[in-house]
Parts: C-alpha cells; structure tokens; sequence
C-alpha cells in the first residue's frame, strides 16, 4: 500500500508546526465534511469512505518523508521528530458509501488531535470529493439509460488515479463493468472491450479483420461496425460473420456502434439484424455520451442495448469539481465540546457548528424519503410524536410530519485509529444505493427541475447557530 501521508497542502503542515509550537497540536478536535449547493447538484452518493480508512491506518511519515520535510528549511527538528512518530488516533463518523446526501449535511466526521485533524484534511477531500462526483454523474447517466452502462473512461481519465477510483465509484452509481483491467482485478468487476478501429484498420478489409477477430473469440464476438460505411458495410460484413459463427456452432455477441446517428443507425442495424435471423444480438453504443444524449436517443427509438460511457462521465464534464469542504465544527476542553462555527457575508458559506448527527425521515404509510434533519449529537427524534420541521434560513416555511420513522444516517467507521468498519463489496454498495434511491420520490431524483429535497435544522441546532451568528462566534 502507498504511503500518501505527504499527500497534503503545505499549510496543514505549517499549521501543524504552530500548534506544536503553542503547544495545542494535541487537543481534541473534531471536522465535518460536506459540500454546498450547486445548480447541477440535486443529490449526491456518497464514495470514498475506503480509501479513507485505508488512507488513515497507513497515515505515517517515513524516513524520506522527513528528509524531505528537513529540505524544505520551515520545519523545527523537534517537530520534524515528533511527525516521526505520529499516527492516526482518532474517530471517524460518516455515511455509508452509496447513502444518497444532500448540501450541508456532515457526510464524514473527523475528531482527532488537532495536528490529525488539520493534517488529514486534504487526502480526505481528495477521495470523497472524487469518488462522489462521479458515482453521481454515473448514478444519473444510469439512471437515464435504464441500466447497461460500462465505464470507458480510462484514457481520458485526468490521470490514473482518478481513472482507477473513477471506475469504482462508476460501479458504485450502477455502471456494470469497466474497461479498466487494473480496477477490475482490483475491486474483483467486471471488465468488459472488445476491439478498437485500429484493429479493422489493420487488415486488407474489413469481412478479413471481423472473420480473425471472430476466430479469436467465436464465444464473445461483438464487432465494430462504424469503421468505414456503417450500414453499408460493417453491418452486413458483422451478418456474415454471424452466419459463419453459427454454421460452426456459435452465437454471436452483437455488434458496437462509436460514432455518427446512433439513433437511426441502431434502428437500421437492428431491422438488419433481425431481417438476417440474429434478434438476440445486442447493440452497444459508445462515443462521447452522457445523461443528456443518452436520454435524447433513447426518446428518438433508438434500439440500444448497452452503452459505453467515457469522457462525459470519469470527468464528470459538466460539473468537474463536487465542492466539498472540511470545516472546524468543535473542539473540546477537559471533555467538554466547545462549538465553532464560520462565518460569511454569504449565507450559504456560514457552517452548522457543534457536533452533529443526520436522521433521513421515512414515511411509514409510502417508506418514502420527507426530509433530512440535522440535528446536535446529543439529540434523538421521537417517532411517537408529530415532528415539525421548517427552513433553516426561510423558517416560515414549515410543515408537520406524523407517521414517520427516523434513520441516523451515520455510523462510527473508525475508532481510536482502528477501523470498525468492514470492507462491503462494490455491487453490494451499488445495490445499496438502488435500494436508497426506490424510497426517493421520483421528482427529488430526476435529471431536470427537481423538486428541492428538505434538509433542515432541529430546533436545538438551529438556536445555537442563530445564537453564535449574532455573537459573532460565540455562545
């Protein structure tokens, strides 16, 4: 396993020399992360939660890392010891990976030494920003598709790292399989590729390149079909071939399609295939697509099986960055939690202080989502009573919830630099987060203009954060 302990910003590290130097580098505090609004943000599912832990229990500085840090000439050599023995002592609270989140929420919880806390923070944004950006993008261009999307982002991957956990959280947002062969024997998925143009390319004709490739793979023949004339040719040279595979005792695959009018060249290839006695082989479309297009050609008719996502997806194109933030929620003296809180001229950027839990509220007579309730960590709902929830900031807009169930969304994942948590297989996270989403109304879910999902405050948490504003700060 890596040694990402130096995978952090400058500033942890000279925040973390000022500490030790005021000597408070070890007083307990505690971080929440979370992302804010965004127009492109309806939900998010929350990935990462892994790499974290794996991240944390590894967390240790060697003898080149210290070196390095000596090379600098900001560190004190007393500090530069005390790093040499520095470990990950702390507590991790979050949401299980798959858990549909909503802005605001505290996703993932760190309460550690303080010199832990701030050191951490950049890794950790790192994986769950990441991975919940395009576990989401995935979620939504599934969503679109009806299933049957693959991952085929890697070569256009900003790097390998965010083409390997892109691929995972691809899984995670309900991607079937990927192309990338190093997270598939990594995470035990599906890998799933077939040929590239370059292979019809590369014989005297196109009927010659699919009758060698079908040699090769007479069980798994899928050929691409839009090398030179779609309909013209690959589609009829892929019939014969088909007809030769099955003459020799094997069914074909079906074929792929990349580029051009994938609405009516599907419909084509289909009625030719059918024509020719090969309904049972799939279409498979690639090429630059997304939610969007997707959800266009499938409203045009178009007869496609399955769908090879790359770009648009391990990018996340139209929303490269999820947002999220780590923020200072509490510290803590002789046991006792001191609340902290950030302010802004910007509403949107002023934090929910203190410690904190999430309760998602079901209705018993649908089981559908109503609302999130952030409240403080001593708090609990009763369910035997009406719940009257409102605005955080528009608190006139107010409604009351009876006959419901409450769900504390977070769970402790890792005690005293332990984890507790259990590694879950990535179909059982997918399956997961299928199973969240079916309690989700379809209008809090769906691509354009959804409904706004509530998320608000008890009134506990509310009259603290009310209080701390207008003492600028303080209780």
């Amino acid at each position: 396993m890596r040694n990402l302990t130096l995978l952090t910003d400058l500033y942890q590290l000279t925040m973390g020399q000022g500490y030790f130097n005021e000597g408070r580098h070890e007083e307990l505090a505690a971080f929440d992360v979370f992302f804010r609004p965004n127009k492109l943000i309806t939900y998010s599912v929350a990935a990462g939660m892994e790499q974290v832990l794996d991240y944390l229990e590894n967390l240790h500085f060697g003898e080149e890392d210290l070196a390095y840090l000596r090379s600098l000439g900001t560190f004190s050599e007393d500090f530069l010891t005390y790093l040499a023995d520095l470990r990950f002592t702390g507590t991790v609270t979050a949401v299980r990976e798959g858990e549909i989140v909503f802005p605001y929420e505290p996703i993932l919880t760190v309460k550690a030494p303080m010199i832990q806390a701030q050191l951490v923070e950049t890794a950790i944004l790192t994986f769950v920003n990441h991975q919940t950006l395009i576990a989401t993008k995935a979620a939504k261009i599934v969503d679109a598709a009806g299933g049957g999307v693959m991952e085929f982002g890697l070569r256009r991957a900003q790097g390998a790292d965010a083409g390997i956990y892109g691929a995972r959280a691809a899984i995670i947002g309900g991607c079937v399989g990927t192309s990338n062969v190093y997270a598939g024997k990594l995470f035990d998925v599906p890998v799933s590729g077939t040929m590239a143009h370059s292979w019809v390319m590369n014989f005297p004709s196109e009927l010659e390149a699919f009758r060698a490739y079908a040699r090769s793979f007479p069980d798994g023949c899928l050929l691409l079909v839009d090398t030179y004339d779609t309909l013209r040719s690959g589609v009829p040279h892929a019939i014969e071939v088909f007809r030769e595979l099955r003459a020799a005792g094997h069914e074909p695959k079906g074929i792929r399609l990349d580029s051009g009018d994938l609405a009516y060249l599907s419909k084509e290839a289909r009625r030719m295939l059918d024509e020719a006695g090969f309904p049972d082989t799939i279409i498979c479309a690639s090429g630059d697509l997304d939610e969007y297009s997707i959800a266009s050609l499938k409203e045009q008719g178009a007869k496609i099986d399955t769908w090879g996502v790359g770009t648009k997806l391990i990018t996340s194109a139209d929303l490269p960055a999820l947002g999220g933030v780590y923020k200072l929620a509490a510290v803590f003296e002789d046991g006792r939690e001191i609340p902290k809180i950030k302010l802004s001229d910007t509403t949107e950027k002023i934090t929910n202080p203190g410690m904190k839990e999430v309760y998602r509220i079901y209705d018993r007579a649908t089981d559908k989502a109503v609302a999130d309730y952030i409240v403080r960590a001593d708090e609990t709902v009763d369910e035997s009573r009406p719940l009257e929830l409102f605005h955080p900031v528009d608190t006139w807009k107010r409604m009351t919830v009876t006959n419901f169930r409450v769900r504390n969304l977070r769970e402790t994942i890792m005690e005293n630099g332990k984890r507790t948590a259990d590694t879950v297989p990535l179909f059982a996270i997918a399956g997961y987060f299928r199973e969240e989403k079916s309690r989700f109304w379809e209008e809090y879910t769906r691509r354009d203009l959804p409904h706004i999902y509530k998320v608000d405050l008890s009134p506990a948490l509310h009259a603290l954060k009310t209080a701390m504003v207008k003492g600028k700060g303080t209780v």
